[in-house]
C-alpha cells in the first residue's frame, strides 16, 4: 500500500501511535485472541498535537463527493468529529455522525445521532480494525439509514482481513497505517 499521507506527515503519524497507543504485553483481544501487542488509537485520535494528523490523513483518502463522516460509537467518533471539524475549516462541508450500537427507542429513536441525511455519500471510519466487523455493521446501519458508504477507512489496520471483508460486501477499504508499518505482523481472524 502506498503511504496516504506525505512520508512526513505519515511518519509523525506512525511515531505518535508508537509512542501513545501502542502497548506491549500479554493482551486479550476482542474477539478472545491473546496477542503481545494492543493498540489504543484514542491515545492518539484524541491528543492536540495528532488530531490534525489525523484528519489530513484521512481527508487525504476520502472521495471529494463524500457528504458525511462516521460509525460505530466509540472508535468512529473522534476520528469523524476531527475529521468533519478540520474540513469545515477548510471550506468542505462533510457532515459527522455516531451509529449506536443499539436502537434507540426513545427520542427520535434509531441508531444515527449525528448529521446524516438519506442520499450522503458516506465514509464509514474507525480508530482501530482488526477483522473490520465494526466497519461492515456501520456500514450496514448507514444502507439503512438510506445513505451510500463509499468508502471505509480505518486510523490503523492491526489485522488485515478488513480490505477483503469490505470487497466482498462491494465496499472499499483504506487504513491510514497498518500493522506492518507498526513494526507488527497482521493479526486477523
Amino acid at each position: 500500500m502506498s503511504d496516504p499521507l506525505p512520508v512526513t506527515e505519515f511518519e509523525l503519524l506512525r511515531r505518535h501511535l508508537l509512542e501513545h497507543s501502542v502497548k506491549r504485553g500479554d493482551f486479550v483481544l476482542k474477539s478472545g485472541r491473546t496477542s503481545s501487542w494492543f493498540i489504543d488509537s484514542k491515545q492518539t485520535v484524541c491528543r492536540p498535537e495528532a488530531m490534525v494528523l489525523v484528519a489530513e490523513g484521512v481527508l487525504s483518502v476520502i472521495p471529494d463527493d463524500a457528504t458525511a463522516i462516521g460509525g460505530l460509537t466509540m472508535g468512529a467518533d473522534p476520528v469523524a468529529f476531527v475529521t468533519a471539524g478540520v474540513a469545515a475549516a477548510r471550506g468542505r462541508p462533510l457532515k459527522a455522525f455516531s451509529v449506536r450500537k443499539e436502537v434507540k427507542d426513545h427520542g427520535g429513536g434509531g441508531r444515527i445521532a449525528g448529521a446524516l441525511d438519506p442520499g450522503d455519500r458516506v465514509v464509514v471510519t474507525e480508530d482501530t480494525v482488526t477483522r473490520g466487523t465494526s466497519l461492515l455493521e456501520a456500514a450496514r446501519a448507514v444502507i439503512d439509514a438510506g445513505a451510500v458508504p463509499v468508502l471505509l477507512v480505518a486510523v490503523v489496520d492491526r489485522g488485515g482481513t478488513a480490505g477483503a471483508m469490505a470487497a466482498a460486501e462491494g465496499l472499499t477499504f483504506r487504513a491510514l497505517i497498518t500493522a506492518p508499518d507498526l513494526g507488527f505482523d497482521y493479526e486477523g481472524a
